[in-house]
């Protein structure tokens, strides 16, 4: 199993930082745009199983370590049996809460490990405070939390207008997207660019402004292309685009 500590231990509090981002990225993947093989590695027929979230951003449903105390702190345990007791978005729900909880768990633990002081602890835990939580991005409260605080970050490239678009490439603009310019100027500014803090049904990050990002016509959340194997060229061929988990949710209804 590679959930522990063996591969490198993170010494300071941007490589805690570090390991934290690319654990959360795994599980949130996990949760979202790979649900359907995490579904079913969770068998309830099987042993007590763990989900394990990776520096390198990969995850992992596990037996948890034999050695006790295990070298890092273990997430939840035998979350497989509780698959068949609760609707899949309760589940999902429940497995996001205590990954979240595992997440916080396993960076202060390096932070104890490594003798971080008071100021180095406070400072992690306001990096790790700033980013949404796993059951925010699963549940979608993030993407709702993100359109109440607009961002105006991208009008000082003079991108100040609005638009309804379920696409939208490096330079702000889409295909499938209506130009209200003209009817908003008179809006206030801190609604003009409510995509701004948009957040990533995938990997539940905000950053990749100038990147290309697709929106799903079922759940209405939006992704990185990159993050759902979308390109510019192939969404311009898509009439309804239906991200991973509701084409899943879909083929097994």
């Amino acid at each position: 199993m590679e959930g522990g500590a063996a591969a490198y231990n993170p010494r300071t509090v941007e490589e805690v930082f570090k390991d934290f981002k690319g654990r959360r990225a795994a599980i949130v993947k996990a949760l979202t745009t790979d649900v359907q093989e995490f579904y079913q590695q969770c068998d309830p027929e099987k042993e007590n199983l763990c989900l394990y979230g990776l520096p390198n951003e990969e995850w992992e449903v596990n037996l948890p370590a034999e050695e006790v105390p295990p070298e890092l702190p273990e997430p939840a345990l035998g979350i497989n049996f509780a698959r068949e007791g609760l609707s899949e978005k309760e589940w999902l729900s429940l497995v996001a809460i205590h990954s979240d909880a595992w997440l916080l768990s396993v960076s202060f633990y390096f932070g104890s490990r490594f003798s971080f002081h008071k100021e180095e602890r406070k400072r992690l835990f306001n990096m790790i405070n700033d980013v949404p939580t796993i059951f925010e991005v699963v549940t979608g409260i993030a993407k709702k939390l993100s359109k109440d605080k607009p961002s105006t970050a991208n009008q000082s490239n003079g991108n100040k207008s609005k638009s309804n678009s379920k696409v939208r490439t490096s330079d702000g603009k889409s295909s499938k997207t209506r130009n209200v310019k003209e009817e908003d100027e008179g809006e206030d500014e801190e609604d003009e660019d409510e995509h701004g803090e948009t957040l990533c049904g995938a990997c539940g990050d905000s950053d990749g402004a100038d990147e290309f990002w697709i929106c799903c016509d079922l759940c209405e959340k939006w992704f990185h292309g990159k993050c759902v194997k979308i390109t510019p060229a192939r969404a311009e061929h898509i009439k309804q685009y239906k991200c991973p988990s509701c084409s899943n949710k879909r083929a097994r209804a």
